[in-house]
């Protein structure tokens, strides 16, 4: 019997369980479609806002050995011009797209995610989580009530899957998830990145212009896996791991801890978009060798 690897999230049939992260790649329509070619089961765009966005100054980005630091400031051309690359990606069929949104207001949110569904788009997934962004004076996405007012206004204008992307940077991510879930998010992702710092010792400065970023890569994988592992038990609505993946291993750790699929970005810094077949077929020879027969065996296996 051949290894079953597809896998139907919140109305979405994945061919595989691997997603493109959001940020990483996901700025084009040409270099989305490079990533689905590489064979990933779908790709997530880099966040996109309603009006352009420049960004922060640089410097935004250091890699600090173990991962990377970033503080970009969500630079994007704005939703109605980054449309035309989601249609890019589309024309070609068969490319399973999500698109990351980023809003001021629940309202904004839902004019966006109006505007690609009209697009053709298969889900949109709500940056809640980007750890030097702020919304109403707050860090996105520690407040229930803020998550409540945007996942339901979104939902009330679209009709395509809803997903919510956590931050790790609060007290109970359990709290969080469980908020998105009663306003009606179809999915969680967890998680975004890690609120850090770097200083340079020499000048005595921070190391990026923004001074505080968002830490990627390795370092946060096992704060990732606590954050699936404890949603997973918390919510019944599917949870997509996102957080330090760099080879199969890390996979299907995120898959026992409870995710349905998972999200790879860093790592392609690292080993190009290759990743995803390098994975792909380490899942399907880690089910051989123990005798399952499709991911969904596994899913959350180790809260049994």
């Amino acid at each position: 019997m051949p290894f079953d690897i597809s896998m139907h999230i919140a109305g979405l049939n994945l061919r595989n369980p691997t997603m493109l992260a959001a940020g990483i790649l996901g700025m084009t329509g040409l270099s989305l479609r490079k990533v689905w070619n590489a064979g990933a089961g779908a790709v997530v765009t880099k966040s996109i806002s309603f009006q352009p966005r420049l960004g922060y100054k640089n410097p935004t980005i250091v890699d600090v050995g173990y991962g990377f630091l970033n503080a970009m400031g969500i630079p994007n051309p704005g939703v109605y011009e980054y449309v035309e690359e989601a249609k890019i990606a589309i024309s070609e069929g068969e490319l399973v797209i999500i698109v990351s949104l980023y809003g001021n207001t629940p309202l904004e949110f839902a004019k966006m995610a109006r505007i690609v569904e009209t697009a053709g788009v298969n889900a949109v997934e709500l940056n809640l989580s980007c750890p030097h962004v702020k919304l109403g004076g707050m860090e996105i996405g520690t407040n229930p009530t803020i998550i409540d007012k945007i996942v339901k206004t979104v939902k009330k204008h679209i009709n395509i899957p809803v997903f919510t992307k956590l931050t790790p940077n609060i007290s109970d991510i359990k709290t969080i998830a469980r908020a998105a879930e009663d306003a009606g998010s179809d999915g969680i992702v967890a998680i975004n990145t890690v609120k850090a710092m770097a200083i340079d010792v020499e000048s005595g400065r921070p190391l990026l212009a923004n001074k505080y970023g968002g830490l990627s890569g390795p370092a946060i994988k096992p704060i990732a896996l606590r954050c699936v592992y404890e949603i997973a038990q918390s919510v019944n609505i599917p949870v997509i791991g996102c957080g330090g993946i760099t080879d199969w291993k890390d996979a299907i750790e995120f898959f026992l801890a409870g995710a349905s699929a998972i999200q790879i970005g860093t790592a392609i810094a690292y080993k190009d978009v290759n990743i995803f077949g390098e994975i792909i077929k380490g899942i399907k020879c880690y089910l051989k060798r123990k005798g399952y027969n499709n991911i969904k065996e596994i899913v959350g296996l180790s809260h049994t």
